[in-house]
């Protein structure tokens, strides 16, 4: 029984220093492609995992009048050499670099695109259950004071909320059926 323990705890603690060490990759390639992402390209997110049996760094950009797949190539040239300059090198596999749109269904994972993101259609899930629901999907009304205003259906009837930025998980541009 205490080497069952003892084995959860171990699996918890490598799940824990993974996931610490993937969020230092994120931040670390953020720090290095960021400024060579010039106008009118704006880095939306970047992502580091495991698809299937191999690594992939996802690196989401966009601009006002939506990525090509020549924008996607010629951001790549910019990118993978300079992922190739940082030393020691913070991947521990052989990696894949995707350039890729965030599609129609973009992250908001800042304060700056929430607040660009007023008057859209958006999918909200929170840490923690505001009017009983922890999932909320909605045109956003505003964003003021770190507080979320959005109005969604509940069943047939229209309902407004306020959240609190505090609460929000993840958030992200939704399609509207």
């Amino acid at each position: 029984m205490n080497k069952e323990r003892e084995a959860r705890k171990y699996l918890r603690l490598l799940s824990v220093r993974r996931c610490r060490h993937i969020a230092t990759i994120v931040e670390l390639v953020r720090e290095v492609i960021e400024p060579a992402i010039l106008a009118p390209y704006e880095l939306v997110d970047i992502e580091y995992g495991k698809m299937g049996g191999d690594y992939v760094l996802s690196v989401f950009v966009d601009k006002p009048e939506g990525i090509t797949v020549n924008d996607t190539a010629d951001l790549t040239d910019i990118i993978s050499p300079l992922l190739d300059q940082i030393k020691p090198d913070p991947f521990p596999e052989q990696y894949f670099l995707e350039v890729t749109s965030p599609g129609l269904e973009r992250p908001l994972k800042t304060k700056e695109q929430l607040a660009d993101a007023v008057g859209s259609y958006i999918h909200v899930s929170l840490y923690k259950a505001v009017d009983k629901q922890k999932v909320f999907e909605g045109t956003l009304l505003s964003f003021e004071e770190d507080v979320l205003h959005m109005e969604y259906l509940d069943k047939t009837r229209r309902k407004e909320v306020e959240i609190p930025y505090s609460l929000v998980s993840k958030a992200r541009l939704a399609v509207k059926f």
